[in-house]
């Protein structure tokens, strides 16, 4: 027998039926409009004949979005490899070695500090540096800002990962002649694979989507990423929505597509980081 559906559990649904409309509508509404033509467009008819120029656009003319495309990817993943790299030694180091403690805490209070300050303070420093060290307008200098920026939370979550390891394992590896480094490498790194595929993932799609840093350290298609593209689109007389719609999709597929096959990945992170060993 089916169960009454009460006055609390209507309200619940009506309450998550609209906030899903809430978030989807405005992603539906880009979607068909990039496959309008710009009189359809500008006269707001909803049924129109779709067309592909405005995605054609997009690689042709001074569009240039396959030279963003892979500014964006050499940003990201260069930044995410370091990341990762830097993170998962700095994380391992806080849960195994025995630093003294004001040390750690000086550590995680100075990690704590970088994350909490608001990225708009990092943009005069980083133009500085890009400057004088002569990458300025190019992806290296968004990967030194992406670093910074996103290797305090990739050290605090792999913290976590690294400190449910059970200890016995490393014990029983160093008792059969394993290294520091040959333990790290062969028992601790295959144990938080899903975690720290869950980091990388994380930090690639901060990069991926970042604005403010690829606005302020580029200024031309050298070193420019794609959120910067779309950005271009709304001109100072006009906007071209057709282009701009279609590239704000175009932005959106590679995380979309790179959460959709990752995400057994994520599942078994965010699971072995919530279970204490």
């Amino acid at each position: 027998m089916r169960r009454s559906l009460t006055p609390y559990g209507l309200l619940r649904t009506v309450l998550i039926v609209v906030a899903v409309i809430a978030t989807l509508l405005p992603v539906l509404v880009t979607l068909v409009t990039s496959f309008k033509i710009p009189r359809s467009i500008i006269a707001g008819t909803w049924f129109s004949t779709p067309t592909l120029q405005n995605y054609a656009a997009l690689f042709t003319g001074s569009g240039n979005f396959l030279r963003l495309t892979g500014n964006s990817l050499i940003a990201s993943l260069g930044s995410t490899l370091i990341i990762i790299v830097v993170a998962s030694l700095a994380a391992y180091s806080l849960t195994r070695f025995r630093w003294p403690r004001a040390w750690t805490v000086t550590v995680i209070a100075l990690l704590l500090f970088v994350q909490m300050l608001p990225p708009i303070v990092f943009v005069g420093p980083f133009y500085l540096i890009s400057r004088n060290l002569g990458i300025y307008d190019t992806p290296l200098a968004l990967i030194m800002a992406y670093m910074v920026l996103n290797l305090p939370l990739a050290v605090f979550i792999l913290r976590n990962f690294f400190a449910d390891v059970p200890r016995e394992l490393e014990d029983a590896a160093a008792v059969d002649g394993a290294t520091r480094l040959g333990t790290f490498t062969r028992i601790v790194l295959p144990i938080t694979t899903p975690g720290i595929a869950a980091t990388g993932i994380l930090t690639f799609i901060f990069a991926w989507n970042d604005f403010l840093f690829a606005l302020s350290l580029t200024t031309t298609p050298r070193g420019m990423t794609i959120p910067v593209g779309v950005a271009n689109f709304a001109q100072n007389y006009q906007i071209l929505y057709g282009n701009l719609t279609a590239s704000a999709i175009y932005a959106a597929v590679p995380a979309i597509v790179l959460v959709v096959f990752a995400q057994r990945y994520i599942t078994k992170g965010l699971a072995l980081g919530a279970v204490k060993g």
